[in-house]
């Protein structure tokens, strides 16, 4: 009964993770139509790091054990910052969000050559099978894609900082909510640093204030800790295969709640994701893995 409720249970965070983090888009599709990239990122990350203060002041749980708190900003810094940085800076040097999604697609499979010394060719297949389904689901963003040499090395450095902070984040064995503080205060004064060199204007209204709360709390404090909790406690491959479900969430509420009609591909796309998932999950990651 435990085991069941406990399978449950992760399945339940899983789910909520994807549709949480599958929202991020259109929030910040919204949030964009009404300021700069930095003044999201700014009073997003501010916003989250308060409410992350506030959740910890019950317990005084703030900061990382001592000895690992440079370790634990590190992280962050390449995790959240430099990743968050470089993603809105691809998307403004001209690489459209398809582009960017199929590009991030291939982090699972990086990881997998990364951390796992003898892995199934099915399991393999079933990652390229969802790539694959991936790039139908984004296609029609992909036929519109302007390349620049710019925003492809944005891009790029965007992949390299989610696949190897998430890596590294793995090793970070401490609750989520005494890492994550700090982690955000890092990354806001990553941010703050390019204020003076980037443009900063918000407009103070509904239509900002609203994608600013779910950005700020429901993104960046509720789905970023279930992020976390999978990161520490399951297969990093499995964990990162969940991003491929990312954009199939995104089309899926931009047909019900913007009425945008929904491809056939994408249709296709979404059966060629779920398929691979399904045998991604269902071959049993080694029980041994590459040093990290």
């Amino acid at each position: 009964m435990n085991s069941k409720f406990s399978k449950l249970a992760v399945f339940a965070i899983m789910c909520a993770f994807v549709l949480l983090w599958g929202s991020a888009a259109i929030f910040t599709r919204w949030a964009l139509d009404h300021s700069s990239v930095f003044a999201v990122l700014i009073l997003r990350f501010s916003l989250a790091l308060g409410a992350l203060l506030l959740i910890g002041l019950r317990g005084r749980r703030w900061l990382p054990k001592p000895g690992t708190r440079w370790q634990v900003a590190g992280v962050g810094l390449l995790l959240i910052g430099c990743y968050s940085v470089c993603y809105f800076q691809a998307m403004a040097h001209g690489i459209t969000p398809g582009l960017l999604a199929t590009l991030m697609g291939v982090q699972p499979v990086l990881t997998l050559l990364l951390t796992e010394r003898r892995f199934s060719s099915w399991r393999l297949l079933g990652l390229l099978l969802a790539l694959g389904g991936l790039v139908l689901v984004v296609f029609q963003s992909l036929v519109m894609a302007r390349l620049s040499v710019l925003g492809m090395l944005f891009a790029l450095g965007a992949l390299l900082c989610i696949t190897f902070g998430t890596l590294l984040q793995k090793r970070i064995q401490q609750p989520s909510i005494e890492v994550l503080p700090l982690q955000y205060l890092a990354t806001l004064v990553l941010c703050l640093c390019f204020v003076p060199f980037q443009p900063f204007h918000f407009e103070l209204n509904l239509s900002f204030i609203i994608p600013l709360l779910w950005l700020g709390l429901v993104i960046s404090v509720g789905s970023q800790l279930l992020l976390y909790r999978m990161i520490r406690s399951g297969n990093l491959v499995n964990v990162t295969s969940l991003f491929y479900l990312v954009p199939v969430v995104t089309v899926i509420l931009d047909f019900v709640i913007l009425g945008n009609v929904m491809p056939l591909l994408a249709i296709a796309g979404m059966v060629a994701v779920l398929t691979g998932l399904v045998l991604v999950f269902r071959i049993q990651p080694p029980n041994t893995e590459r040093p990290q």
